[in-house]
């Protein structure tokens, strides 16, 4: 049998409060919970959780400072970079050649001549002294004199078929 406290308590109505917006200041900004976390201070004590041997484990070479081994050591046994077979050479000097396809010539005015420097100068390639090759990809309308610069056999077809010409 309900009592006249728990009829009174389903029959109020929630009310619904307006809240005052508040100014932000500075002194009011907090971290939010559980984001903020004291450093570590190993070695200083039991009291710590990382006293005494400050989370190294025991003894040993690990244990040390400075004890620490380099890197692909193997304890001893030969190591990987050893045991694989090698083969071949690696050209430190290498430069692999910057890519211009022919549809950015149409940047270019119509009839310049296409040398390491106008396309530096078109901000096509990043160095004028280092190695350039056209590439085929795209359309050609307008004829060009081709200069200095290494080209593919597409790219070369599509620059005579427009009217240009290719020298070295």
């Amino acid at each position: 049998m309900a009592t006249a406290k728990t009829r009174a308590k389903t029959k109020t109505k929630t009310k619904t409060k307006t809240a005052a917006v508040r100014k932000l200041s500075l002194h009011d900004l907090k971290p939010p919970r559980g984001s903020h976390r004291n450093r570590i201070r190993k070695g200083r004590g039991p009291g710590s959780g990382i006293g005494k041997t400050a989370g190294r484990g025991g003894k040993g070479q690990t244990a040390r400072s400075g004890g620490q081994t380099r890197p692909g050591f193997e304890g001893g046994q030969m190591p990987l970079i050893r045991r694989i077979p090698k083969r071949g050479f690696t050209n430190p000097f290498k430069q692999p050649a910057q890519v211009v396809n022919v549809r950015h010539l149409g940047l270019l005015a119509d009839g310049v001549e296409v040398t390491p420097d106008t396309l530096f100068g078109a901000g096509l390639v990043r160095r004028p002294d280092h190695p350039i090759k056209l590439l085929g990809m795209g359309d050609l309308q307008r004829k060009f004199l081709v200069r200095g610069v290494a080209v593919s056999t597409s790219a070369r077809a599509k620059i005579e078929q427009a009217g240009g010409t290719i020298e070295g």
